[in-house]
């Protein structure tokens, strides 16, 4: 050290470099190097060591036990790593005193939940697997139906061209035509008896306590005034007030919407599926209960807040238990106010629905000690229980409970449809009111009525206007060669391959589907809510491709809409493509994401309706005209040009990469048509949508 310190201070510092203890010198910092790095990798393995969970010390044991104890805190959620924090902090086991038994323990939970997931993971699998193989099977079914319907087409009109025929190749022509006719039905008979036989396989296999948990499941699905049956009977143009009255739900009161901004916000603040639907080995009724009550507490405190006296009253001495009443009717005015406004909610309601649905099993009952469902109060519920129903039968409803449609009419004439028909609201509150009944009930009753012929103008009548615009543009047996409606599979995104009437007659039952859908969409949800909130209805929580979902059978609502299905058919003569119902499986895991997709189909509809009748008055414009004729060839083939693609490349099985996600199944028509509108700015006429002011389809497009 005093060596360099000399000749570091030397003023030449050159004589560092040629000093003759240089060597010695550089030795000595060779050997401390040395040292110092033996000491950092040292350090480093113990590092790595306490991270992997090993210790110079311990047996065997222990380190087997923090190995499983490290895997189980890795794959659980941060709320279950507080609970077991007493036990590791950080990457260093606090307690090395880990006794054998302990230890073993702790790698039998891990391998039990390990377990549990891999089983859980393969039944789900299994059961997307057997749904795949029934649909594909069905999808053959109805292919091999319509090759047989085809045939026998082709043998009639064979028979009539060549019947006087003589010449040897017209005979051996009849002769095969009639050959492919035999093939074909009996290939179609074949198939309809080994779904017959495989169904029957599937039946004797089950388990009996499954069949009966299945048959009683179906039993509960038909309760309720038989509602399936209820919507495949009822006629689809004559509206019976008396039956929709039974599914429509009563307007909120001053109270109501009080109530209702409480549970907004209690909802808003909560992480319920975040906490609850997860794969973790823990318990999940404990987690249930502890979120519920949770809930409970927000909204008590909420109450509190916005009036004092009351909120005391509400939670002074009291359980959760004494103020049931309470909470049903805050989570009965939240169901109600979605159904009556289903912009409105978009998530609080799901966690609403899914945190019901959960505190629906017995075993969660059982831990909160009371029920948090109860039915929905509807138009015909109060005025039965009151004695007014003849205010359903009265011939002053439709007047009274109509929807006034302003279009191009004249003012006089809209207000004086307004006047008769707040004369006849007047005359039937006056009428019906009595000692049990007021007139202000029986008003809110009729307004509620008019919110449901609201939502039908506003939902319903856009898919009536798109069936109306294909019948006035389209022929099914005519077209121009510009405005074909074919479609060929590979080209340009088509997964399906249709003839121009095919495909006419494929959107037309798509688009009468989706009408019969909407028209009663009020049940259907209804029927919907009473599939998810069903005691003995028990879900599966499993990844669909899109997270973890509840898998849960629908059997209320599959069959209202076999029998609109059916109901479709009948009135169209004839059914192109498969008649599959996804519900209950990866693509529609439960009844409310059923209820989602179809209150979709409005916001897809209305502005291209729009666009359409938006069109001529745009033309009134001279510049605007120009570019029509300019580059469409005139205002109709703007028109043309737009519903053609549309007709075309909404309904072409598109959005997926196999027939069981996409194609002319009866969700895979809906998929089509999202794919449709993920691409419109992409289109020609794009910017005529823009010029009539078009800016999405989210539901606020203008």
């Amino acid at each position: 050290r005093v060596k360099i310190d000399s000749i570091v201070s030397s003023p030449d510092l050159c004589a560092w470099w040629t000093a003759a203890e240089f060597p010695a010198l550089w030795f000595c910092f060779l050997v401390l190097s040395a040292c110092l790095l033996f000491s950092v990798v040292f350090l480093m393995q113990q590092s790595k060591d306490s991270r992997s969970g090993f210790s110079t010390s311990g047996t065997p044991e222990n380190e087997a036990a923090k190995e499983a104890l490290n895997a189980v805190l890795d794959s659980t959620n941060d709320e279950e790593g507080v609970e077991v924090a007493d036990m590791v902090i950080g990457d260093t086991p606090v307690d090395k005193s880990v006794s054998n038994e302990g230890s073993r323990s702790t790698i039998t939970e891990t391998s039990f939940y390990r377990e549990q997931k891999a089983r859980i993971e393969a039944e789900a699998q299994a059961q997307d697997k057997d749904q795949r193989l029934q649909v594909a099977h069905t999808q053959l079914i109805e292919y091999a139906s319509q090759q047989a319907r085809d045939a026998a087409q082709m043998k009639e009109q064979g028979e009539v061209v060549l019947k006087e025929a003589t010449d040897a190749n017209s005979v051996k022509l009849l002769d095969m035509i009639q050959q492919h006719e035999i093939e074909a039905s009996a290939f179609h008979r074949q198939q309809c008896s080994d779904l017959e036989k495989s169904k029957q396989a599937a039946v004797e296999a089950t388990p009996k306590a499954a069949q009966e948990k299945m048959t009683e499941s179906e039993q509960n699905g038909q309760n309720g005034s038989d509602d399936a049956s209820l919507i495949s009977e009822a006629p689809t143009l004559s509206e019976d007030y008396l039956e929709r009255a039974k599914y429509i739900p009563l307007r909120l009161s001053l109270n109501d919407r009080r109530l209702l901004r409480l549970l907004e916000a209690a909802l808003n603040v909560s992480e319920y599926t975040d906490r609850v639907d997860i794969i973790s080995y823990r318990s999940k009724h404990h987690r249930i209960n502890q979120q519920l009550r949770d809930m409970c507490s927000i909204l008590c405190g909420l109450v509190v807040a916005q009036n004092y006296k009351k909120g005391k009253d509400l939670i002074e001495g009291k359980e959760f238990k004494d103020n049931s009443e309470f909470f049903q009717d805050v989570f009965e005015i939240g169901r109600r106010h979605k159904i009556l406004n289903p912009e409105k909610m978009r998530t609080e309601y799901g966690k609403l629905l899914y945190m019901l649905m959960d505190s629906q099993l017995a075993e969660v009952q059982n831990l909160l000690e009371f029920k948090c469902v109860r039915s929905l109060r509807t138009v015909h519920s109060l005025l039965s229980e009151k004695g007014a129903e003849g205010v359903l039968k009265d011939d002053l409803i439709a007047t009274a409970t109509e929807e006034i449609k302003a279009g191009k009419r004249r003012r006089y004439e809209i207000q004086n449809d307004i006047r008769m028909k707040e004369k006849a609201r007047e005359m039937l509150a006056s009428k019906y009111s009595s000692r049990l009944i007021s007139k202000d009930e029986i008003l809110n009753c009729l307004y509620s009525i008019g919110d449901n012929n609201s939502y039908l103008l506003y939902n319903r009548d856009p898919i009536d206007k798109m069936i109306a615009l294909l019948q006035k543009y389209f022929s099914p047996t005519e077209y121009e060669s510009s405005f074909s409606l074919a479609i060929v599979g590979g080209v340009d995104g088509a997964r399906l391959s249709h003839s121009h009437q095919r495909q006419y007659t494929f959107v037309l039952q798509s688009l009468t589907l989706w009408r019969e859908i909407s028209h009663d969409m009020y049940k259907l949800w209804y029927l919907a809510e009473q599939d998810i909130l069903a005691d003995k209805n028990r879900y599966t929580l499993a990844d669909t491709g899109q997270g973890l979902n509840r898998i849960q059978r629908a059997p209320s609502v599959y069959k209202a809409i076999s029998g609109i299905i059916s109901r479709c058919q009948k009135r169209i003569g004839s059914w192109v493509g498969s008649s599959v119902v996804h519900l209950g499986d990866h693509n529609v895991p439960n009844a409310l994401m059923f209820i989602d997709k179809y209150t979709q189909v409005p916001r897809i509809l209305a502005p291209i309706v729009l666009v359409i009748e938006a069109v001529p008055d745009l033309c009134q414009e001279p510049a605007l005209s120009s570019y029509f004729e300019n580059a469409f060839g005139g205002v109709e083939n703007v028109v043309k040009t737009i519903l053609a693609d549309f007709f075309r490349h909404a309904f072409d099985g598109s959005g997926a990469d196999n027939f069981f996600d996409a194609g002319s199944c009866i969700d895979g028509r809906l998929t089509s048509a999202w794919n449709w509108c993920s691409k419109i700015e992409k289109k020609t006429y794009y910017p005529v949508f823009k010029l009539a002011g078009f800016a999405g389809f989210d539901g606020e497009g203008f």
